[in-house]
């Protein structure tokens, strides 16, 4: 069976349904009522009782008044003392309309049933005096007839007896002070049974001021007549009196108001009976039988009420505890059409409100939105906070009457209507929009937290009972939580915090944040943060120098391996964006203006391209924190305890997250790399990326870890592949040895070469090597053809010098059998000597030791003439002349240029041919660019 809407079982009453109630309608004016002049509902006692819903305190209270009316007992003097709008005002109209009798009990629904009980037939009809604290004033006397009445006695005795009845009371009257006890008890017994009612007693007395009298008496006469009247009550069974006092010195007014309230409480406490007339329960009846007509179809309602019910009893986790309680489902019975929750939070929370009255500020409240609600053809189950129409005129001004300044912006911007930010979210996702669930979710926390006050220890509405004002039967609770996660995000006064919602008429802190945000530039403030970020989240390691957003002119040219981490703007892709390829090779070539030699030394850290966005936006996140927080500090932003610590803990949690997110953003290794053949060249400038696991603990560590592992970093080199180089690109052209020192710069300049940590690794890997046949031999030197300082299969410790020689492993075979030969031949020779009878020991001894016995006198050579000219030839080659080139100028030239009085001439013969000759393009393009260049001879033949 389907579940029918609110609007096809429950019928408003035709004023709700035209939107024709007033204000006032509302009110319960006691004095109309008496004067014949109220609006029916209020005037004719049959309906007034058809509409009110008599509670069980009013059902006692109006037992006791029938006990005290027919000499059965009661109390003679009952006090009402309720909030504001509690419902004073009507529960007096309900013992005015029994009390005087116009109508029988038969024809006023529910007094019947009082009668019954108390074991009465019939009422006898009593006199009634309504004495309105608001109608009456201290200084005008009412004109009744032709008499002036003054004070609230004679105004008593006029309403009882007419003139005969004030002629008992004349003097006191025109003197202003209090008639007196017995004078009272007279005048009530003669006119008994009587019923007397006060409403607004203390608006009345407080305008007394103190030591002043005025027409209507003074402050302590009408306290003694207040005093004398109680004590008559008691000696009168047939009369009764019930006046209302107001329930807080803040509803007393003023301090004359609080001591009027004071004394007066006093007073009425000696013999009165203590009533409070409505409890929360008990107004869902009230405001339902106020507003709605009938309920049509009982069974309908149930089924809707048992729906909602299992539907809460389901998804028990996500509701609050109340809601698994079976009566939970009666609640929802005799609340319907309206929530429950809807009037839990107008009862605890709203009324809580300067001026807003429980009963008719509700009734006035609801009103407006079933009218609404009707006219829309709300087709909801029940009446929920979340229906509420904000975005009605009407109705959002009558919900924020009684809020402080500044509430539409919240509604309009926030919460409902066509530019709410809860409307442009659900045309975007039908999934939420389907159900409304953006604006529904938003109306309950307005209902649930608007009344609430930043001096609270604890704002807002749990998630529990956000959830409880939006789901019906039938609905993923899901939807509404995920509504919850956007407005969250989205919303510019909506405030969350230990699982609590709230609006607020001030921006909230995200808000705040988001609005901050826009204030910080990439160049000036974003830039400059991740910059340094990234220099905390590195360590050197590995590595001499790490150069973060460094020009590449401060980013030295030496032998020393370097990181250079690219800044956000040079973001890498796989597929995409190439800004850092370009912005690496640039840096990998250059050295500012000059050209860069050690392009083997650096290795570059990029950053992700499609994260660069999501970084930058979080870098300026926990700046704008930064500055929230300073300015709480520096007490620049007025905000309450909470926020101060919410501020904090997002400070906290946007460094967490920056943290993250720059490990997640750089995570691409980019390697520059060269393959190159003998006789074939070099490959053009290839750029290997690497990906590094983002959620690694130490970024400093998983960079080195993937240097090691694809061997883009070399921290130990088997004497093998040293062997291998040197067979391949230095033991060439029938050269069998190389300098050492130059191996080891070029593997620095050689993007084709390994690339190795620092020139540790190379020597260890010399000294490895040293001993073994199969790699090379060491020399020191060579003079003459001969090597000086030979080393070969032995166990050494080389000097990494200019000096050092690597020679091919068969080559330093041959010269090592040379050596050995020879030092066989001198061996040999030293056998053969014999020494004559009677030679020294020392001189045989110093025969056998190889020292040489014969004196050769030398002359000495005469001083040299200083060499003043040096000339070198070198060919290279046509592949590699550019970095050939760029080590004679480091290695040779220097040497000179840097001596003060020496004169260097460079001069360079290019010789070119081509069996098939030139063609008439390529002529054309080395003649003009021989020009640019100043050469002195440039000719083709």
């Amino acid at each position: 069976m389907s579940l029918k809407p609110w609007r096809e079982i429950a019928v408003p009453h035709e004023d709700v349904l035209k939107g024709t109630f007033q204000q006032a309608e509302f009110a319960a004016d006691l004095s109309r009522v008496h004067l014949g002049t109220a609006t029916a509902e209020y005037q004719d006692p049959s309906l007034f009782f058809q509409r009110t819903f008599i509670t069980e305190g009013m059902r006692l209270l109006l037992d006791s008044v029938v006990h005290r009316l027919t000499g059965r007992g009661g109390d003679p003097v009952i006090q009402l003392q309720t909030a504001f709008g509690g419902g004073k005002t009507h529960t007096m109209l309900a013992v005015y309309h029994l009390a005087k009798g116009e109508v029988s009990a038969s024809d006023m629904p529910g007094i019947p049933s009082i009668l019954n009980a108390a074991g009465v037939v019939e009422m006898p009809r009593a006199r009634i005096a309504v004495l309105d604290g608001i109608r009456l004033s201290p200084n005008q006397p009412m004109k009744r007839d032709a008499l002036a009445v003054r004070t609230l006695w004679g105004e008593l005795a006029w309403q009882l007896g007419g003139a005969e009845g004030y002629a008992m009371v004349r003097e006191a009257d025109e003197s202003g002070t209090s008639p007196g006890k017995g004078v009272l008890a007279d005048l009530l017994g003669r006119y008994a049974p009587c019923v007397i009612l006060i409403d607004e007693l203390v608006a009345y007395i407080r305008q007394f001021e103190e030591g002043k009298t005025l027409s209507g008496g003074s402050f302590d006469s009408n306290l003694s007549f207040l005093q004398a009247l109680t004590e008559a009550l008691k000696a009168v069974p047939t009369a009764v009196l019930l006046a209302s006092l107001p329930e807080s010195d803040k509803e007393a007014g003023s301090q004359r108001g609080v001591k009027a309230l004071a004394a007066l409480s006093h007073y009425f406490g000696r013999v009165q009976a203590l009533w409070k007339p409505v409890s929360s329960e008990e107004a869902f009846e009230i405001v339902r039988r106020r507003l709605f007509s009938s309920i049509g179809d009982k069974l309908g309602a149930e089924a809707v009420c048992r729906a909602f019910a299992d539907t809460y009893i389901a998804n028990a986790a996500d509701l609050p505890h109340e809601t698994q309680e079976a009566r939970y489902f009666e609640r929802l019975m005799h609340a319907y059409p309206i929530h429950p929750e809807v009037f839990v939070r107008l009862y605890e929370d709203w009324s809580s409100l300067d001026n807003f009255q429980r009963t008719r500020g509700v009734l006035k409240l609801m009103a407006k939105i079933i009218h609404r609600l009707w006219k829309d053809n709300n087709s909801d189950l029940l009446i929920m906070p979340g229906s509420l129409p904000l975005y009605d005129a009407d109705t959002r001004n009558e919900s924020i009457y009684y809020l402080p300044q500044g509430w539409d912006p919240v509604l309009e911007r926030d919460v409902d209507g066509e530019r709410a930010e809860t409307t442009e979210l659900e045309s975007v996702d039908t999934r939420l929009g389907s159900v409304q669930a953006c604006r529904r979710t938003a109306r309950t926390i307005f209902l649930g937290s608007a009344p609430s006050t930043a001096n609270q220890m604890v704002r807002g509405i749990e998630l529990e009972r956000v959830l409880l004002g939006c789901v019906q039967p039938g609905q993923q609770i899901g939807v509404f939580k995920d509504a919850l996660r956007r407005l969250n995000d989205r919303l510019h006064y909506l405030n969350s915090g230990n699982n609590r919602f709230w609006f607020d008429t001030r921006p909230n802190l995200r808000r705040e944040m988001e609005d901050r945000k826009r204030r910080f530039q990439d160049k000036d403030d974003v830039i400059p943060a991740v910059r340094d970020r990234v220099q905390r989240t590195l360590a050197p390691g590995v590595f001499s120098g790490v150069h973060v957003f460094t020009a590449s002119a401060d980013i030295p040219d030496d032998w020393a391996l370097r990181l250079v981490v690219l800044p956000p703007t040079a973001g890498y892709s796989r597929s995409g964006d190439q800004s850092a390829i370009r912005y690496a090779t640039e840096i990998l070539k250059h050295r500012g203006e000059q050209p860069r030699f050690k392009q083997n030394r650096l290795i570059f850290l990029a950053p992700d391209a499609d994260s660069v966005s999501r970084l930058k936006d979080q870098v300026r996140s926990v700046l704008a924190w930064q500055s929230i927080v300073a300015d709480i500090k520096e007490m620049k932003l007025n905000l309450d305890q909470y926020q101060a610590r919410q501020a904090s803990r997002s400070l906290d949690d946007a460094n967490e997250a920056l943290r993250g997110m720059v490990k997640e953003s750089y995570r691409w290794m980019l390697a520059p790399a060269q393959f190159a053949e003998r006789g074939k060249g070099l490959s053009e400038l290839q750029w290997e990326a690497f990906q590094i696991n983002s959620g690694a603990q130490n970024l400093t560590q998983e960079i080195e870890r993937v240097l090691r592992e694809n061997e883009l970093l070399i921290t130990e080199w088997a004497p093998i592949h040293l062997h291998n180089v040197l067979k391949t690109w230095f033991w060439k052209d029938g050269t069998g040895e190389a300098n050492a020192l130059n191996v080891w710069q070029q593997t620095c300049q050689q993007l084709y070469l390994p690339r190795l940590k620092d020139d540790a690794v190379f020597h260890n890997t010399l000294a490895a090597g040293a001993e073994s046949r199969d790699f090379f031999g060491f020399a020191q030197g060579k003079e003459d053809g001969r090597y000086l300082g030979f080393s070969f299969a032995k166990r050494t410790t080389p000097i990494l010098d200019t000096a050092l020689i690597l020679i091919e492993p068969s080559l330093a075979h041959a010269e090592a059998e040379r050596i050995a030969a020879e030092r066989a031949q001198e061996a040999a020779g030293a056998a053969a000597v014999t020494y004559p009878l009677g030679t020294p020991p020392s001189a045989q001894q110093a025969a056998d030791s190889g020292a040489t016995t014969r004196v050769v006198a030398t002359p000495v050579a005469a001083t040299t003439a200083p060499r003043t000219h040096f000339f070198g030839t070198i060919d290279l080659d046509p592949v590699m002349a550019k970095r050939q080139f760029a080590d004679i100028i480091d290695e040779v030239v220097l040497n000179f240029t840097a001596k003060p009085g020496v004169r260097v001439r460079i001069s360079i013969e290019i010789d070119a041919e081509s069996d098939a000759g030139f063609e008439d393009g390529l002529q054309r393009a080395v003649r003009e660019n021989c020009n640019v260049l100043r050469f002195k001879n440039a000719e083709f033949d």
